[in-house]
């Protein structure tokens, strides 16, 4: 999503730092990823697992607070990181982007947008807000992966992603609740028509054999990717525009948050990269998964 992000920058510095530097952007959003099993800590930033906090019929943004403090005063701070971190983690990287900023650190702003960008991006997944994140708890594993990566990867060709300017955020915390809210809120859509589809699809059209490499892999097949696209009336085109837009604004937020610096002086990064903008578009179907 780093990629498209820069074109929702307004006209300024800012937007020329980072189309000077939309390369680097693009191609370190997935360095969380690579982290995720190797560095202890990083697993939990990338999702929430809101409904484990709740009873049957309960809302669970009604019962989880808020706040850090506040949530691990009531849940304790073991059970809030091992189910998720993601709200929280994204402030944590909106302070030191922000900061990065104010210090005019090139490696940081860098590093910090990049990384920002991947976790806004996974909060705007539904299967990222909810312990069945993989289907598993409903006999629909592998769901995640169809959702997050199969069906973007078929129809993303056909995905309008222009969206307005990024804003100023005014109260970015609230703000993240916000489309994690709508992320989890998705999830019962995303099972149920799956689970639908399944039922009165047969296997042999369910799904297909695709040569990637030299391996033969069954994946889903695309008649019954595009039904499931249609049912979900385009959900997957429209998160990733939400995660864009959101992405640029938390941009923009730390930047005017760091006092607007001017930042045409620092020295630009350069990437040996020669990948065209659709290549470069393959990117965004990185997996963002915390198991499977």
């Amino acid at each position: 999503m780093n990629r498209v992000a820069v074109f929702t920058i307004p006209e300024s510095s800012l937007f020329q730092f980072y189309k000077q530097n939309i390369d680097y952007v693009t191609e370190h959003a997935i360095d969380p990823d690579k982290r995720r099993y190797a560095v202890i800590g990083e697993a939990e930033k990338h999702f929430i697992d809101i409904d484990h906090y709740i009873k049957k019929g309960e809302n669970p943004f009604n019962v989880m607070p808020r706040r850090w403090n506040d949530a691990i005063e009531k849940f304790t701070e073991d059970t809030i990181k091992a189910y998720g971190i993601s709200p929280w983690n994204i402030q944590i990287m909106l302070y030191k982007l922000t900061n990065a900023f104010k210090e005019k650190n090139l490696s940081k702003i860098l590093r910090y947008s990049a990384e920002i960008g991947h976790y806004i991006s996974d909060a705007h997944v539904p299967l990222h807000a909810t312990e069945n994140y993989n289907g598993q708890f409903t006999n629909q594993k592998g769901i995640h992966g169809f959702w997050e990566s199969r069906v973007p990867e078929l129809f993303f060709d056909e995905y309008d992603l222009i969206t307005g300017k990024a804003i100023y955020i005014e109260k970015p915390l609230s703000h993240t609740w916000g489309f994690i809210e709508e992320s989890y809120f998705a999830v019962d859509s995303v099972l149920k028509f799956e689970r639908d589809l399944s039922i009165e699809w047969p296997d042999d059209r369910k799904f297909s054999f695709e040569k990637r490499g030299q391996v033969t892999m069954k994946v889903y097949s695309r008649d019954f990717s595009n039904e499931y696209s249609k049912r979900l009336n385009g959900m997957q085109e429209r998160r990733m525009k939400a995660s864009i837009k959101a992405v640029g604004s938390f941009w923009y937020t730390a930047w005017i948050n760091a006092g607007q610096p001017e930042l045409e002086n620092l020295q630009v990064n350069k990437t040996n990269t020669t990948e065209t903008f659709y290549r470069n578009k393959k990117l965004l179907l990185n997996k963002r998964k915390h198991d499977y």
